[in-house]
């Protein structure tokens, strides 16, 4: 019987170790051996077995700790190398702590590198808001000591233990959180300290050794899981950052490809013989916005007008001339595109002469286009101002070539006709038409300026100008010289913007020819300024007897001719005395019956003829200008040769 006793005992002890009893749940059969009244040698057994359980007990119970503690090192494992969110991670570590400490509470605070102190960054049951927000500064309390010292350190009374530094603003957080017990541990990156995990409760007790290494490995996942979510972030710090390098390295490539072709494009105008005109209007499409091309002063250049540089497109001012005026100040003055607003100006120069600028008006759709436009408006400034410089050149030499032209023409030169007249055909002009002479005066306007705008008009009607005797001189193909005349003080005086007088004879066609009619053009001139008739154009026809008599060369015949050739005329065809008739009537002091007398016919035959000379030469032919200028005609008549 003793013996099925015992081994009923033995049995209970089985059935307790697979139920995981409690300690205390073991001395229930050692109390019933007792009670059975088993010998002495059974109950020791019995002892014996009960000890042996609860050895069992313990070691069951430590490996099922282990391998809890190993599955969550595994799944915290797991977890950093999943990459989750550092957060996540964190949170899972805090909270497998308390789970396997068996803590109230458990938390991470973490140094603040910018404000010099600790914080908590992760809480599992913490219920005190005051608590979750405090603040330690290096040095206060058990996390400044174990971020100084690097060690773990453990407390069974916070209160109670003066072996770290207290701050009321720390035992106030902790009394109202009502901690009591506390394990903190590093977290350590290489040899530094960045936080430090907790586990707490809010009773006395005493941390083990084996909760402390728990701890500890905890705090190496969480410190690994840091530092690997700072390395994550720099390294995608890092890849978005080469990213936007290589974005903006594709985008500065291909605003310089742009450029590039921009300017293969350009060059091939200018090779294939484009102007000025066509480089600017190809930039106009290469480049967003509106691209004009304003001109400084270019002396001396027929292609170019003398007054381009008054406004960059010629119409009135608008709503960015502010920002025109800024920018263009400042790219003078760096010699660089700059934009003010929605205007960019480029300089167009030669060395440190200003020839113009290139204006755009209107902003690129992004930045990267501004960029490429901005390179495209200044290789165009460039490719304008070799251009310009080049044109000019070549219209300085056209300029003088037509100004040595123009003395052989019109004084004596060892060359022939026909070497001249190539020489014309070389320059755009054709002596085989009659041509015009014009001499203008401007004696208030810059003489380079003066010969450029007279340059201008000769090149656009395909006539010559030069300057003889100081003067300017215009040979213009036509047979108008009063419309050549009026022609050039209108244009001249327009781009001097002073007046410009302009006296013409002609046409003419010869040499000899060319040459006496720049006399009587030069002579005309002349009457002009005499008269009092500055920035006009006129023919010697014009001018009457004045022109006569205060004209160099005197041509009397053509001034009667020109004043009666009506009554000459009349007379010849009908053998009439209307020219003897205006004579007598002004010799007598407009009588009637002293011209009747001086005539010897009726003094109805005189004022028949009177009507007949009024619808010849004009109603007005008895007005003071017009009877002066007859009377002295009538004169003059009378002095010349049969």
């Amino acid at each position: 019987m003793d013996a099925v006793e015992a081994v009923a005992t033995v049995r209970e002890f089985m059935d307790l170790l697979l139920r995981e009893a409690g300690a205390a749940d073991f001395d229930a059969p050692v109390a019933d051996a007792r009670e059975a009244g088993l010998g002495p040698a059974l109950l020791e057994e019995i002892e014996a077995t009960r000890a042996a359980a609860l050895r069992l007990r313990d070691v069951l119970l430590e490996r099922r700790r282990r391998e809890a503690e190993s599955a969550a090192l595994n799944e915290t494992a797991g977890d950093l190398a999943a990459l989750r969110d550092v957060d996540a991670v964190l949170r899972a570590i805090v909270h497998r702590a308390r789970s396997l400490l068996g803590s109230d509470t458990a938390y991470l605070s973490l140094h603040d590198a910018i404000a010099g102190d600790t914080y908590l960054r992760v809480t599992s049951g913490s219920v005190s808001p005051r608590f979750q927000r405090l603040r330690m500064a290096v040095g206060e309390g058990i996390g400044g000591l174990v971020a100084v010292r690097g060690v773990p350190f453990v407390t069974a009374d916070y209160f109670a233990d003066d072996s770290f530094r207290h701050t009321p603003s720390l035992d106030a957080g902790v009394r109202d959180e009502g901690l009591v017990a506390m394990l903190a541990v590093p977290l350590v990156v290489g040899d530094t300290v960045i936080g430090v995990l907790w586990a707490s409760d809010r009773r006395a007790r005493r941390f083990g050794p084996a909760e402390v290494a728990l701890l500890a490995s905890l705090a190496a996942h969480a410190a690994v899981a840091l530092d690997n979510a700072r390395l994550l972030a720099e390294t995608r710090a890092a890849v978005a950052d080469l990213a936007a390098a290589n974005a903006r390295e594709r985008a500065h490539t291909a605003s310089v490809e742009r450029a590039a072709a921009a300017h293969d494009r350009l060059t091939e105008l200018v090779l294939a013989g484009a102007g000025v005109d066509e480089v600017v209007a190809a930039v106009d499409e290469l480049v967003d916005g509106d691209v004009s091309l304003l001109l400084h002063e270019m002396p001396h250049d027929p292609h170019l007008r003398p007054d381009a540089a008054e406004s960059p497109r010629g119409d009135e001012p608008t709503e960015d001339d502010g920002d025109f005026a800024r920018a263009h100040r400042e790219a003078l003055t760096t010699g660089r595109a700059t934009r003010a607003g929605s205007v960019e100006v480029a300089p167009v120069a030669a060395g440190t002469e200003r020839l113009g600028v290139l204006v755009r008006r209107g902003s690129s759709r992004d930045a990267d286009l501004a960029l490429s436009d901005t390179r495209i408006l200044e290789r165009a400034a460039m490719i304008v101002s070799l251009l310009l410089l080049f044109r000019r050149s070549i219209a300085e030499t056209e300029h003088r070539l037509a100004d040595e032209l123009v003395r052989e023409l019109l004084g004596d030169s060892p060359r022939t006709d026909e070497a001249l007249a190539e020489r014309a055909a070389r320059l755009g002009a054709d002596l085989a038409r009659p041509h015009v002479a014009v001499v203008v005066d401007a004696p208030s306007a810059d003489r380079n300026r003066l010969a450029s705008a007279a340059a201008h008009l000769a090149a656009t009607a395909e006539g010559l100008a030069g300057e003889v005797d100081a003067r300017t001189v215009l040979l213009l193909p036509g047979s108008n010289p009063s419309a050549a005349a009026r022609r050039a003080a209108t244009d001249i005086g327009a781009a001097l913007g002073h007046p410009a007088t302009a006296g013409a004879a002609g046409p003419a066609l010869g040499r000899k020819s060319l040459a006496a009619a720049h006399a009587e053009a030069a002579g005309c001139a002349t009457a002009l300024a005499a008269l009092g008739r500055r920035g006009e154009g006129a023919a010697m026809g014009e001018l009457g007897f004045l022109g006569v008599l205060l004209a160099d060369a005197k041509d009397i015949s053509g001034f009667v001719r020109r004043t009666l050739g009506p009554l000459l005329d009349y007379d010849r065809v009908r053998g009439s005395e209307l020219t003897r008739t205006a004579s007598a009537y002004f010799d007598t002091g407009r009588s009637l019956t002293k011209t009747r007398d001086t005539l010897h016919v009726h003094i109805n035959t005189v004022t028949q003829r009177l009507d007949r000379i009024a619808s010849l030469l004009g109603a007005d032919w008895r007005e003071p200008h017009r009877e002066l200028q007859i009377r002295l005609a009538l004169h003059l008549r009378s002095l010349l040769p049969a």
